[in-house]
Formats: C-alpha cells, structure tokens, sequence
C-alpha cells in the first residue's frame, strides 16, 4: 500500500477544560475524495487546520510526504494585508504561477485588480479558490469551498474537481456537491472520528446503522444511556421520514401549482379580495427594469399565491436582488405593475446576519433578557424553545461572538420565525448551515402557513424547498418554471438535466402504487391518528399558555410541575403517533390501488 500523503496519529485538542477530541487517526491516500461530515460545533474546521499545519495540535504526530503540497481554502481568507485581490492571489507557501491564476480567475469571473479592502465576499472567495487550484496541490483542504458563489461557479469548480487527480477533504453542506464528487466520509461526532469507504450519498445509511448498533449496544447498559440510546435512533430515523412525508407533500404542491400555470408563466387564478386570506400575495405584471443600457428584466408577468415557495436563481449579475427587491416592493419597476396584498407582513432574513450583535447573550436575542418568548402568539420557555433548533439549553447565557457561524444563523432562525408573518423572505440562508440544521430550516419551511421567497445557490435545498423556480439567465429573461433547480435546468438543457440527476440523486417523485389494502387496525389508525395529533398539539397549547403565569410556580408548584410533565408526555405521544402515521402513510401510498 502507497503512503499517504498526510497523515496524523492520535490527534488531540483540548478545548477548555476539556478535550475537543482526542486520540483520532486520520490518513488521506493520494486519490481519497473524503467528505468531513459532522454537527456545528464539533471541530470539523478547526481540524481542518490541524491538518493544514495551520495550529498546532496538544497531542499527536503530524506526517506529511516529502515534497507534497498540502493546500487549504480557507471559509472566510483573510485578504487585508494585500492591496489588491491580485497580490493576495500570487502569495501564499507555494506562490502559484501568475497565468495560471489569472486564466482560472477569468473563468471564475473575478477581476483581481479589485482593492482587498473592498472586495465582497464571494470576490475574496473566488480570489482563494484561483490562488489554491493554482498552486498545483497535491492535498486540497477545503472549507465550505461554494460559500458565497454563484450557481455558475460552483458547477465550474465541481468540474474542476471531477478532473482534478489528486486528492481532497471537503467540508460543505452543498449535498449536491458532496453526493457528486465525494468517494470516502469521514464523521466527527461527539469526539469520535469514523472512516467509511463510501461518498456523501451513503451517509444518512450509514448514521443510521451506527446509532441502531449503539441503541442495540445500549440495551446492555443502564437505563439512561438506553433511553437516550433510543431517542437517538429514533430521532434520526423520524426525521428521515419526516423528510419524506415533506417531499411527498412537496410534490403534491407542486402538482396543484402546476394546474394553475399559464403558458406564460402567469397564474390562472384571478386576484381574490384583498384580506388576510388573499390567494394572489404578489402581482406582477408586464414588469421591465433596466439600469443604464442593461435590461435586467424584461415584461415578467407573474402572480405569486399565498403558500408558494418562490425560488430565486441564476449566476452573479443576473439580477436576482433586483427581483427579490421589486418582489418586495423595495424597488420600483420602469414599467409594468407591481402589486403587494396590503396585509403582508414581512419577515427579511439576509445573508450579512445583520441582526447578530456580538456582546449580546442569546437570551437577549431571543426573549431580551427574559425567560419566555412569544411564538407566534404562544409563550414557550426559552429553554425549551432553544430544544426546537437544535441548542443545548446551556447556550442561553453564552455571548452571540462565542458562536460559530452556523449557531449564529440558526438562532437567527429562531428569533426571526418566532415573529408573525406572512412573508418569509431568505437570501441566501444556507450559508454556514450543517447538515443537520438545514434538514431543520426545511422542516420549519415546510410548515410555514405564509409565502416564502428564496434565494440560493444551494440545488439541493431549492429541490427540497421550492414549488416555483424564477430563473434568470442575464438577458432579462425570468423562466417560470412549477418546481426546484432540477427542473429549470430541465428546461434549459435536458442532457446536462439527466447527468444531475445520474449523479445528485434528486428527490424522485413519490413510486406508483400497487393495488393491496391496509389491515383493519392500520386503515383505522391512519384514520384516526390526525384527529389524535390534533388533540395532542391543542392540549400542549393549552397547558403551556397556563404554563406561562409567571407567578404559578410560586403561587402553585405542584400544578407547575403537573403542567411540565403532561406537556412532556404529550410531545412524546404526539412524536410517537406522528411517527405511526408517517409508517402507514407510506405504507399506503405502496399499497393504494
């Protein structure tokens, strides 16, 4: 067997009072393509630069192959000490050829004689990538390597990749991008490193036999470590189904959007009254903006319907601000109409997270400096608030700068759709998201009662999320297309369609049925179980609206702790029935005549 090219033994890092992880063995072959797969939080950058020789490690042996070059694209390059964008290019340990940056710059569309200082985000970005594609490496590190760039951009580097013959470690929540490119994962999870010889598109399987094994392995031990055990197991395995009971329901709002399609992408339905149930939200209508001799749009007629999820594409410069803005009323169109329903109420998440003050705790940002937060009209304990996106209750008195910048957006989530609103409106919301957490954001999506306008560069999501696709392509054409960025790529080009589709594994559509039938009791619990959940989220309602007396522990501890327990039993049955009827939902769909 060839030696590796980097390798680190017994890898430790001690964070605190604790250790980050330790004793973990890692070693990367010439050809690997590893996905790093692991939760926010967990090190996966801060290992990265450990094998980058970035920081040092307090135990292990770092070997690197004598004459190897071992290369990382950093998720946020530090371009200040460079004048230009240019110099920032040409430096560097293995200083890359100027030519060779600049024809890798000019396909990537950056204009490297741009001041460091003022380069936005995705320029320092592209900058990174033409200075390490350049450098010749044979070991690329990656972080978050499609942050910030375009959809253009990204399937330039993908195919870069794809003929790239050395070797690299990625970490990314792109799951088009890991699925298509990856060959090996590795998983960091609670201070364990795990080595399978398979790509991204395995790893849900995998996660899922390794918790079953230890909820099996669990049975042995004592009866906490069972039940956390078991909620483990079954906490992954229910999202699994939640993400396909989502994607069926997807498909059939997709389905109803496409019957009210017309040829030219205008919806069917005439505009109701005006008033909170309104079905026309947004009317546009022969819409052109131009800025100097350029049309950025060019007489799009649309109407958005309250409950679509509108996504927004195309590469930089196409035009997609300047669409989210005359979708929402920010900027005036140069002809045509366009018209808002006069009771929405707007919710605008952007990609700066401009809300996030550093010296603030996140009990100030969610229930300022309280301890109970209104949820759309309902008070919930933070604590128990901070449970719903993935926080450990611990985190309510930790500062907003000690967070990494995936917890940062999701407790920018919390905050913000904790409010009411009937428009949700994200640009670019993926960005610094684990896996994890953007399964949540489409869960929270998906039961959003509003409109949502997206836009993403992440395919994947927009295939997951998304009912209408806008597609511009630069000319000041919108394509208006019923479902994700696999079917406006469908309409563009159908050969490049199906490769995404060979190689992302795509949402199919929900299988054809077979004629059987369900059992008595199976029919009569698919039957039953709605009304049943129902009467589990009403009485969880009721029982934490009294909860909310700020005066009843005081005034009546035991019915404190009456209330907390019944709501804690009641989440439980309502997990379990959704769970069952999740089960015989599928089953029926494989069964139904």
């Amino acid at each position: 067997m060839a030696a590796p090219i980097l390798s680190f033994e017994n890898l430790g890092l001690s964070q605190g009072s604790h250790w980050l992880f330790r004793g973990l063995n890692i070693a990367v072959g010439a050809r690997d393509r590893l996905a790093l797969i692991g939760r926010n939080g967990v090190g996966k950058t801060t290992l990265l630069k450990l094998l980058g020789g970035q920081i040092e490690a307090d135990e292990g042996v770092r070997s690197v192959q004598p004459g190897a070059r071992v290369i990382t694209l950093e998720q946020d390059p530090d371009v200040t000490p460079f004048k230009t964008l240019h110099d920032f290019a040409l430096a560097g340990e293995f200083a890359p050829p100027a030519h060779e940056v600049e024809a890798i710059a000019d396909q990537l569309g950056i204009d490297l004689s741009r001041e460091a200082k003022t380069a936005s985000g995705g320029e320092r970005r592209r900058a990174a990538i033409a200075r390490a594609l350049a450098s010749e490496p044979d070991l690329l590190l990656l972080d978050e390597p499609t942050n910030h760039l375009d959809i253009a951009a990204i399937d330039w580097i993908e195919n870069w990749m794809a003929r790239y013959s050395g070797a690299f470690i990625v970490i990314s929540h792109d799951r088009a991008f890991l699925t298509r490119l990856t060959r090996q994962t590795l998983w960091l999870d609670r201070g364990q490193m795990r080595r399978n010889e398979i790509g991204f598109g395995g790893f849900e399987q995998w996660m899922e036999a390794v918790y079953a094994e230890e909820a099996r392995a669990a049975e042995k031990l004592d009866a906490k470590l069972k039940i956390e055990a078991h909620w483990l197991e079954r906490g992954v395995t229910a999202r699994r189904k939640r993400n396909q009971g989502r994607l069926a329901k997807l498909w059939e709002m997709r389905e109803t959007r496409a019957a009210m399609q017309g040829p030219q992408g205008t919806a069917k339905i005439a505009v109701a009254s005006d008033d909170s149930k309104t079905k026309s939200v947004i009317k546009v209508e022969h819409v052109t903006k131009t800025f100097g001799e350029r049309t950025i749009i060019d007489d799009l007629s649309i109407r958005v319907q309250r409950g679509d999820r509108i996504g927004i594409v195309g590469g930089n410069g196409a035009g997609k601000s300047t669409l989210l803005k005359l979708l929402t009323g920010e900027l005036a169109p140069d002809s045509g109409s366009v018209t808002l329903a006069k009771t929405l109420d707007m919710i605008f998440i952007d990609q700066q997270r401009s809300l996030m003050q550093g010296d603030k705790t996140v009990r100030d940002v969610l229930a300022e400096g309280g301890d109970w937060i209104d949820v759309r009209g309902v008070r919930k304990h933070i604590h128990g608030y901070l449970k719903d996106f993935l926080f450990d209750p611990s985190l309510a008195e930790a500062k907003v700068a000690t967070l990494s910048g995936g917890e940062r957006s999701r407790l920018l989530f919390a905050r913000e759709f904790a409010r009411e609103s009937n428009l949700l409106v994200l640009d670019e919301p993926t960005n610094d998201l684990d896996l994890e957490t953007l399964d949540l954001l489409q869960e929270v999506i998906a039961d959003y009662d509003g409109t949502v306008l997206i836009v993403s560069h992440d395919r994947d999501f927009l295939d997951r999320t998304v009912t209408v696709t806008l597609g511009l392509d630069g000319t000041g054409v919108v394509d208006v297309i019923v479902g994700g960025y696999a079917d406006w790529i469908n309409k563009r080009d159908p050969r490049k369609a199906a490769k995404i589709e060979k190689k992302e594994a795509a949402p199919p559509p929900p299988p054809k049925p077979v004629s059987a039938k369900l059992t008595y009791k199976d029919q009569r619990d698919l039957d039953l179980l709605p009304k049943r959940i129902e009467e589990l989220e009403a009485a969880i309602l009721r029982d934490e609206e009294a909860l909310a007396d700020p005066v009843l522990y005081t005034k009546d501890p035991k019915r404190f702790a009456a209330l907390t327990g019944a709501i804690e039993k009641a989440r439980a049955d309502k997990d379990a029935a959704e769970e069952r009827w999740l089960e015989l939902a599928e089953k029926a769909e494989g069964l139904a005549g």
